[in-house]
């Protein structure tokens, strides 16, 4: 696809560029990674990129998946990494990539405590409101997952919208908010992938330049998950690749499951996605595709009908 590229290097790259050929460029990258979509939400414009397969039929119920972009970038740069869009064409569900804040340029959420929180997290909930408003969306099958700071939104959204949000997944997740915070009951059913060589998001936890906050580590904060989700005391653990480990928890309260793949010198990268540079944020391995296996996951856990 013309406009699938590493996009934080295709911005790097402007700068190297001649005066003359800076403009054309810029316009390009621009066109390519604009938003499509955007309402007033608490007083602010909010923006967000949605995808909508040519095999969406209105008569019938579609799933929909919200992606989040990391810190630093947008839901385009979200849409190539994960390549979402590519699956969505073949299972026929709809995509929706929303933006953080930050103006035109690199966006961030607010998943930490502070006065940003609720209103990232209404963001969302009016978002869905306003997709549903136009298109026929399956209120079981609506799943959030993101990448580091968009994986610590989705921690947010299993707390806050558990009514409306299945499952999540999560991607090299950058949590900093405690345990303690999140004081819905519901189980939430999650799959994470998170690389053992993260150098932003320490797998065993511990700071990085990233945060002025420790991270929590990632085993443990799926253990948490799974005793939020009151899930049997003893994982499975698995082999499902040379690099690749699964450890799952099963007998979870409305067989809401915990499952964590931990990828061996993997780093801040989206498994099976679009590499970003190495040099930056580690190795990306091509053992597994977190995409379709997130899917899957999200199709064996609608949210229960009331």
């Amino acid at each position: 696809m013309k406009d699938r590229r590493v996009v934080l290097g295709a911005a790097l790259a402007l700068i190297g560029l001649p005066v003359v050929i800076v403009p054309i460029e810029a316009v390009s990258f621009y066109t390519a990674n604009r938003d499509n979509g955007s309402f007033v939400s608490s007083w602010e414009k909010r923006e967000y990129l949605l995808y909508v397969p040519r095999s969406y039929d209105r008569r019938r119920p579609t799933p929909l998946v919200i992606s989040m972009h990391g810190a630093g970038l947008w839901g385009a740069s979200q849409r190539d990494i994960s390549r979402w869009n590519d699956l969505a064409d073949r299972k026929g569900f709809i995509v929706v990539y929303p933006s953080g804040v930050g103006g035109k340029g690199v966006r961030v959420w607010s998943a930490e405590p502070g006065p940003g929180l609720m209103k990232d997290v209404r963001f969302i909930s009016e978002l869905i409101d306003t997709l549903k408003a136009s298109y026929n969306i399956d209120s079981t099958r609506i799943y959030a997952n993101g990448l580091s700071n968009g994986g610590g939104m989705s921690f947010v959204l299993s707390c806050a919208l558990s009514d409306q949000i299945a499952a999540v997944g999560m991607v090299a997740a950058a949590q900093t908010i405690p345990w303690t915070w999140c004081t819905d009951a519901r189980a939430v059913p999650m799959i994470a992938f998170h690389g053992t060589a993260d150098p932003e998001v320490p797998y065993n936890g511990g700071s990085s330049w990233v945060s002025p906050r420790p991270f929590p580590s990632t085993p443990k904060w799926a253990a948490n998950w799974a005793r939020r989700n009151r899930c049997g005391a003893n994982p499975v653990e698995s082999t499902v690749a040379r690099d690749v480990t699964r450890r799952t928890y099963t007998n979870c309260a409305d067989d809401a499951a915990v499952v964590l793949y931990t990828v061996q010198g993997g780093g801040h990268t989206w498994p099976g996605g679009t590499p970003l540079p190495k040099w930056f944020v580690g190795r990306t391995t091509r053992s597994i595709d977190a995409t379709s296996l997130m899917w899957s996951f999200f199709t064996e856990h609608p949210l229960a009908r009331k």
